[in-house]
C-alpha cells in the first residue's frame, strides 16, 4: 500500500475584502484611523470603493480534502483565480489556513515566484547555502550538492554575482536549481517556470520526472500549459472556484479542465475580445461554399476558418489566424495570415474578412478546438489562444482513406495520406 505523504482534510481559506494591505505599518495606520473617522483612505487608490462598500469576503479555497501518494507527480490545474497558488502557499507554509487539517511527511521545496527564498544582495552562491540551511541541512550536505545545483542552473559565471542582478530567468534557473536538487521529499512549483526558456523548462520537466521516478520524490506541479502537465504528471487536481471538481488520472483531470473552459460560453457575442487594433464579428468553421458547418467534418473535403473583423488602426506587425488543439489540449498547429505575404498586404483598415484553410488529408477522426489567436508580433497578445479566446469546436469522421485497408481511425493525431509509389 503506498504511503501518504500529503493529507489535507476539510481545507478552506478565507479572504476579508477591504482589508488593509499598505507598504508600511505607518500607511496601515493611517488607513486604519481614517477608516475609524469615516474619511477618504489617505493611501486608497483613487477610484477604488470604500472599505465598507465592499463586500464581507470570499473563500479561496473552499472545504477540499485530498490525498497525494509518495512519489506521485500531481498537476493542480484551474484558470485563474481557481486557488491554486494559495493552495500551493498554504501547503508550503507561506500562508495559514482558516480552517481545516493539513499534514505532511517530508520536507518541503517551494518554487513559488521568481526569487522565492532569495536574499537580493546575497551572492547566487550564498543563497544556495541560505535556502539548505533554511531547509534543515548541514553546510556538508549542501557542499556535496552544490556542484551540481550550479552546473543545472547554468549560470556558473555569474553565481558570486548578487542576485539582484540576476534576469527573471537566472532567477528561475536558479531557484529551481536549488529547489530540485536539495534534498527535499515534496518539491512544489507553480507557474514561475514559464518565465524561463523552452529549453530550460524542458530540462526542468525532465528533471522533476527523474526525482520523482528515480528518487521517489513527490511532485506537485502547477501550470497553464497542458502540454507540460500532460508531460510531467500522473495524478491531477481540479479546482474551480476554490472547490475540487475532479482528482486521479491526468489525463481525465485534464479533460475535465478544458471542458470546463470551452462550455456554456456564447461565441456570437465577440465585445469582450475588442481592443484598439479591431472589432471582432465573425469567426466560425465554413465549408466549400461558405455555409457554416453544424456536423461532422470529413478528412478529405474542403473546410475553412472564417474570420470577419473591423480594423480600426493598423500596425505593420499586426497578425492574426487560428490555433488547432486536440480534446487534451495538446497543440496541433497554428496558422496565421502572415504565412501567405501577398494576402497580409491586403489587410486595410474597415472591414476584413479572411479565410484559412483547415488542411484536408491532415487531421486525425476526433474532436478539436478551433481558437482564433491575434497579436502585434512579439510585441503583445491581443488575443491569446492559450486564455480566453473565441472558439469553435469540430468532429473529424471519416474520409481517411480510399483503400479497404484501413478506414477507421489510426493511430496518432494526424492522419495524412502519403504518397507511396513503386521504383523500377
Amino acid at each position: 500500500m503506498s504511503e501518504n505523504v500529503i493529507t489535507v482534510t476539510n481545507l478552506s481559506k478565507y479572504y476579508k475584502l477591504g482589508q488593509y494591505n499598505n507598504s508600511t505599518f505607518f500607511q496601515d495606520l493611517q488607513s486604519f484611523i481614517a477608516d475609524k473617522r469615516g474619511k477618504e483612505d489617505p493611501n486608497g487608490k483613487i477610484g477604488a470603493k470604500s472599505r465598507a462598500e465592499l463586500e464581507d469576503g470570499f473563500y479561496a479555497l473552499d472545504d477540499i480534502s485530498f490525498t497525494i501518494e509518495k512519489g506521485s507527480r500531481v498537476g493542480i490545474i484551474g484558470r485563474n483565480g481557481a486557488g491554486k497558488s494559495t493552495l500551493l502557499k498554504i501547503l508550503s507554509q507561506i500562508t495559514p489556513p482558516t480552517k481545516g487539517e493539513i499534514r505532511i511527511k517530508g520536507r518541503i521545496a517551494s518554487l513559488l515566484e521568481v526569487g522565492t527564498g532569495f536574499h537580493h544582495e546575497m551572492t547566487g552562491r550564498e543563497n544556495i547555502y541560505l535556502n539548505g540551511a533554511i531547509m534543515g541541512m548541514s553546510r556538508k550536505q549542501i557542499d556535496k550538492k552544490i556542484d551540481e545545483i550550479i552546473d543545472f542552473s547554468e549560470i556558473g559565471e555569474h553565481i558570486d554575482t548578487p542576485v539582484k542582478r540576476y534576469s527573471s530567468g537566472m532567477y528561475v534557473r536558479l531557484g529551481f536549481a536549488v529547489a530540485a536538487n536539495l534534498e527535499s521529499d515534496i518539491l512544489i512549483a507553480d507557474e514561475v517556470l514559464a518565465v524561463g526558456d523552452a529549453e530550460f523548462q524542458k530540462k526542468a520537466i525532465g528533471k522533476m520526472s527523474d526525482i520523482s521516478t528515480g528518487e521517489g520524490r513527490t511532485v506537485l506541479f502547477v501550470s497553464h500549459q497542458m502540454n507540460a502537465v500532460k508531460a510531467l504528471c500522473n495524478k491531477g487536481i481540479v479546482l474551480n472556484k476554490g472547490k475540487i471538481v475532479k482528482q486521479g488520472d491526468i489525463d481525465d483531470c485534464i479533460a475535465e479542465y478544458q471542458k470546463g473552459i470551452y462550455s456554456n460560453k456564447d461565441t456570437n457575442d465577440f465585445s469582450e475580445f475588442e481592443n484598439e487594433f479591431f472589432s471582432l464579428q465573425a469567426f466560425e468553421v465554413i465549408d466549400k461554399d461558405g455555409k457554416k458547418v453544424s456536423g461532422p467534418l470529413s478528412n478529405d473535403e474542403e473546410h475553412y476558418v472564417r474570420i470577419e473583423f473591423d480594423m480600426k488602426k493598423m500596425h505593420t506587425a499586426f497578425t492574426i489566424g487560428y490555433a488547432v488543439y486536440d480534446s487534451m489540449g495538446t497543440v496541433i498547429y497554428w496558422t496565421n495570415i502572415t504565412d501567405d505575404e501577398n494576402e497580409y498586404k491586403k489587410m486595410s483598415l474597415g472591414k476584413n474578412v479572411i479565410e484559412g484553410e483547415i488542411p484536408k488529408h491532415f487531421l486525425n477522426e476526433g474532436s478539436y478546438l478551433i481558437k482564433m489567436m491575434a497579436s502585434i508580433h512579439f510585441q503583445e497578445w491581443l488575443i491569446n489562444p492559450e486564455n480566453d479566446c473565441p472558439f469553435t469546436e469540430i468532429t473529424i469522421q471519416g474520409g481517411l482513406s480510399t483503400s479497404p485497408f484501413w478506414t477507421l481511425k489510426r493511430p496518432g493525431i494526424c492522419a495524412p495520406r502519403v504518397r507511396w509509389t513503386r521504383k523500377d
